[in-house]
């Protein structure tokens, strides 16, 4: 008998209707759109500007996104894990918003912080409950609003984010499709490199913490870009090779959109020409844990069941990791 996996089974996305240009930016901070682009490879990202909305809205509506789509109610779901580094609040776990949201009343759920490599993360993690056979119906969302912790008076961070969700349904699967394999690494010897200091319990919210600017993203760019180079690079060959795939086994890399540097050297690695890589940094920036599901959601369409995946993220932790995905449907018929 096949072994049981969790198969993807439909995908869902929100994204804020504003946009923030680097012509804005070019307004804000000193920096050029030549300046962005060839850096990052960003155009625009969206921002959620309503006041009175967080993740927990754009996770709802990701999630509603992949309801709609499947056929199914939210009563059927069994977990709701959101990958998320800007909560509405420390507790409860946006999670719980989102199920709350949702009428999800047969649901537990709860939140994973793995900053950039947090939807690999919880996908991994989901597909635990669903192969263990605990559980049938496992959401797994990745959302954040980069917006409401990013400095705009620094150049060099302002440009790179923007705020998104993105989320997935998992289902058991016998007939070989699913997620395969996973690899996950946490190295925090060198967390300091890409933090928020301010708001937790070693430097709670204070007249001194906010007037030293501690409750905004703090990332030192030469250690953070190398380490994220090496660190996608060998983990996506070594999924790769544990797995005795080769270039022309992947149909696409569905990368974290943080670098498009850092996405090219990753594809090098896996000796992938980039017209099989997932892109679209331009359009949306970097949206932490949100930017895989999005891949998925843009290009769903294009998907065919059986095809090869290849998913690689790096985040603040330092945290990064890959899986192995075969696809479990044409996603044609599914948008």
């Amino acid at each position: 008998m096949e072994q049981v996996r969790a198969a993807i089974t439909a995908v869902g996305h929100f994204l804020p209707e504003d946009r923030l240009t680097n012509a804005d930016l070019e307004k804000m901070v000193e920096t050029s759109d030549e300046w962005i682009q060839s850096r990052t490879g960003i155009k625009e990202r969206r921002i959620l500007k309503d006041p009175t909305k967080a993740t927990s809205f754009m996770a709802t509506n990701a999630a509603q996104e992949v309801l709609r789509k499947r056929g199914i109610s939210a009563e059927e779901l069994d977990l709701v894990i959101v990958a998320t580094v800007t909560p509405d609040m420390f507790f409860p776990a946006t999670a719980c918003l989102v199920t709350a949201n949702l009428g999800a009343v047969n649901a537990w759920g709860y939140d994973i912080s793995a900053a950039c490599s947090g939807f690999l993360f919880a996908l991994s993690t989901g597909a635990r409950f669903i192969e263990s056979g605990k559980h049938t119906k496992v959401l797994v969302i990745g959302a954040d609003k980069m917006s409401s912790i990013v400095d705009y008076t620094d150049r060099t961070t302002c440009v790179l984010f923007g705020d998104g969700a993105g989320a997935v349904l998992l289902e058991p699967d016998s007939s070989g499709h699913g997620v395969i394999d996973s690899i996950e690494h946490t190295d925090g010897t060198q967390w300091s490199s890409l933090c928020m200091l301010g708001g937790g319990s070693l430097n709670p919210p204070s007249a001194a913490t906010l007037e030293a600017r501690m409750h905004y993203l703090h990332q030192e760019g030469a250690p953070v870009f190398k380490s994220a180079v090496k660190g996608m690079a060998d983990v996506s060959a070594q999924i790769m090779e544990d797995n005795n795939l080769s270039g022309d086994d992947v149909r696409y890399l569905v990368p974290h959109q943080a670098n498009l540097r850092i996405i090219d050297a990753t594809a090098r690695r896996m000796g992938i020409s980039m017209d099989k890589v997932m892109l679209n940094i331009e359009r949306y920036g970097n949206t932490t844990a949100a930017t895989i599901p999005l891949c998925l959601a843009d290009w769903e369409a294009d998907l065919k069941k059986g095809d090869n995946l290849v998913l690689a993220a790096f985040g603040g932790g330092f945290t990064w990791g890959a899986a192995y995905v075969k696809w479990a449907y044409d996603g044609s018929n599914h948008v």
